[in-house]
C-alpha cells in the first residue's frame, strides 16, 4: 500500500475544523512535500517527521512522499499536524495498519528524538473533532488533561512516537495495550475574590456596580485618584454568577489557544477579569497577528469583565476600535488569507480621572490643568464610545465620615441579589437569543408587549426631546429600568425605575439643567 490516511484538526480563531491527512509514498527521487496551504511551521514538518521516525526505529522510506492536507484551500497553521503526517506516512509505508488509524484524530508536534510535544489550542481542536463525530483522539501527554474536558471523546495520551506505533501494532493483533497510568488530578484551589465590603463608602458607586452586574451593563467610573475606582472594578467579577458549561467551555478554549492551560486543567467557572495596560496596542486589545492570528484582550474577557484603567490614556485607535465589539459581541480580524472571528461578549468598565492632574472636580481649586489640556483629555472618551456605556457614575474622594462609618455589604450579599435578578431575566427572555437586559435590542423594548406607557417613560422622553440622550442612550435607559425592576422583584418598571435609570445614565447637572 502506498497511500496512508488519518485525521487532524486545524484552527481558525478559536474554532477548529477537521482535516484529512493523506500521504502518498511512490517511486521516484527522494522528496517530502506538504501541500494544502501550510504556513511556515507546518511546511517544515517533513524535516521533523523524518528525523523523529528514524530516531524512533520506524524510518520513512527514501522515496517520493507527497502530503495533502484537505481541505487544501484553508490555511493550516502551526506544528500540530506533525503527528498526523507521520502516522499517515507510516501507514503508507506499511509500518502501521491502515484500518486502526483511519478515523482517529492525531494532534501533536514531533521532536527530532520522537517525543510528542504539546501544542496550544488542544481544547478547541478536540471539541471540533467531537462535534464531527470523532470518538478517538491521540494527543501529547501534557495536553491530555485539557483534551479530557471534552465529553464524548476517548483521549489517548502518548509521550513518544514509538509508544504510539507499539500500541497500534498490539491493537491490530487483537491485544489491548496497557493503559498509561494517569496522575491523580490535583485539587484546583481558586484564589479568593476581592470583597466589596473592603470598599469604603461610595454608596452610589456600589449601587451602580450591582446594577451593572445584574443586567450585564457597561460602566464608566470617573473621579479623583484614590477614590476607589479600581477597587470597585476589581470586585465586579465577584458579583457575577459562575459560568455555565457552554460559557466555561468557551472561556477555557480561549485560554487554551493562548497556551495558558497547565497540566492540571479544569473548566474556568469564574468570569475572567482582563485589565490591559494603557500602552497596549490595538492588536493586543482587539486581536490579530501576522502569521498566527491570536485573540486580544476583548476575547480574553469573553463572558467576563474588560477593565480599562486610565481610559483616556489609551491610544485613540484602541478606544475607537471598541465600538463594534461592544455592540455585536464579536470581533472580526481580516487578513489576506481570510477572516478570523472571535467572541467578545464582555462587560466594559472604564475608569478615568476628571482631568489630567486628577483634581478637576468640585470647585477645582487644586486643579492646574489648562482649558485646552482639559478639553483634549475629556474629548478622548466623548462621542460614540461613551454613548455605548450604560452607566456613568462619579466616584468622589472618600470622607472621614465614610472611613469611620459602618462596613458596607459583602460581595456574597450583593451577588445573591444579582443571581435572583438574572434568574428573572432568564425567565423573561427564554426562547430568545438574549439572556440579560443589557443585550436586548432597543426595538424589542420600545414595541410589543415590552413597551412602557408614556407616564412611565416621560423622564427619558423629555431628555430625548432636549437632546440630552441619543436614541442609543434612550434604549440603554430602558434596559437599565428593566434591570432596576428585576432587582426589586417587580414585573414591570415604573416611573421611579426609569428616573433612576436616567440618573445612572446622565450626570446630575445634565438632568437638572
Amino acid at each position: 500500500m502506498t497511500l496512508g490516511r488519518t485525521r487532524a484538526v486545524g484552527l481558525r480563531g478559536i474554532v477548529g475544523f477537521l482535516v484529512d491527512v493523506e500521504v502518498d509514498v511512490a517511486s521516484g527521487l527522494p522528496l517530502f512535500s506538504v501541500g494544502g496551504c501550510p504556513d511556515g511551521a507546518c511546511a517544515q514538518a517533513p524535516d521533523r517527521v523524518k528525523a523523529a521516525a528514524a530516531n524512533s526505529g520506524h524510518p520513512i522510506p527514501l522515496r517520493r512522499v507527497i502530503v495533502n492536507l484537505s481541505p487544501a484551500s484553508i490555511p493550516k497553521v502551526g506544528s500540530g499536524f506533525d503527528l498526523a503526517i507521520c502516522v499517515a506516512a507510516l501507514v503508507a509505508s506499511e509500518a502501521i495498519p491502515a484500518q486502526v488509524v483511519r478515523e482517529v484524530v492525531h494532534i501533536g508536534e514531533l521532536g527530532l528524538d520522537g517525543t510528542v510535544r504539546p501544542i496550544p489550542g488542544v481544547l478547541p481542536l478536540v471539541l471540533a473533532a467531537a462535534r464531527k463525530g470523532v470518538r478517538h483522539v491521540v494527543v501529547p501527554v501534557a495536553n491530555a488533561a485539557e483534551a479530557r474536558l471534552v465529553p464524548g471523546v476517548q483521549v489517548h495520551a502518548v509521550a513518544t512516537l514509538d509508544e504510539l506505533v507499539t500500541r497500534y501494532a498490539a491493537l491490530h493483533q487483537g491485544l489491548i495495550p496497557s493503559p498509561v497510568p494517569e496522575p491523580p488530578p490535583a485539587p484546583v484551589v481558586a484564589a479568593p475574590s476581592p470583597d466589596l465590603a473592603e470598599v469604603v463608602g461610595q454608596h452610589e458607586a456600589r449601587r451602580a456596580l450591582e446594577v451593572a452586574a445584574a443586567g450585564g451593563h457597561h460602566l464608566y467610573l470617573v473621579g479623583p485618584p484614590g477614590g476607589g475606582k479600581t477597587m470597585l472594578a476589581e470586585r465586579l467579577p465577584g458579583l457575577l454568577p459562575e459560568l455555565d458549561d457552554a460559557q466555561a467551555m468557551e472561556v477555557t478554549a480561549v485560554a487554551s489557544v493562548l497556551g495558558r492551560i497547565g497540566s492540571q486543567a479544569a473548566l474556568e467557572r469564574r468570569p475572567p477579569f482582563v485589565a490591559p495596560h494603557h500602552g497596549a496596542s490595538p492588536v493586543a486589545v482587539i486581536g490579530g497577528g501576522s502569521s498566527r492570528v491570536l485573540p486580544g484582550a476583548v476575547t480574553q474577557a469573553h463572558h467576563g469583565v474588560l477593565f480599562l484603567d486610565e481610559a483616556p490614556e489609551f491610544h485613540t485607535s484602541v478606544i475607537q476600535a471598541l465600538r463594534q465589539p461592544i455592540e455585536s459581541g464579536e470581533v472580526v480580524v481580516s487578513r489576506a488569507a481570510g477572516r478570523h472571528r472571535f467572541p467578545c461578549r464582555f462587560q466594559l468598565v472604564l475608569a478615568a480621572n476628571p482631568c489630567p492632574c486628577g483634581f478637576g472636580y468640585g470647585k477645582g481649586v487644586r486643579c492646574r490643568c489648562s482649558s485646552i489640556r482639559l478639553s483634549r483629555y475629556q474629548n478622548r472618551l466623548r462621542g460614540p464610545v461613551l454613548d455605548r456605556v450604560d452607566i456613568q457614575v462619579f466616584v468622589p474622594a472618600p470622607s472621614k465620615a465614610a472611613l469611620l462609618g459602618a462596613v458596607g455589604e459583602s460581595s456574597a450579599e450583593v451577588a445573591a441579589r444579582v443571581v435572583a435578578a438574572r434568574r428573572r431575566q432568564g425567565d423573561r427572555w427564554a426562547g430568545t437569543s438574549w439572556r440579560l437586559n443589557g443585550h436586548v435590542p432597543g426595538p424589542m423594548l420600545r414595541g410589543g408587549r415590552f413597551r412602557l406607557p408614556y407616564p412611565v417613560t416621560s423622564a427619558v422622553d423629555t431628555a430625548l426631546d432636549r437632546s440630552l440622550l441619543t436614541m442609543r442612550g434612550y434604549d440603554r435607559c430602558l434596559r437599565l429600568a428593566w434591570t432596576l425592576c428585576d432587582l426589586r422583584g417587580a414585573d414591570r418598571p415604573d416611573a421611579d425605575d426609569v428616573g433612576r435609570a436616567l440618573a445612572l445614565r446622565l450626570p446630575d447637572e445634565q438632568v437638572a439643567a
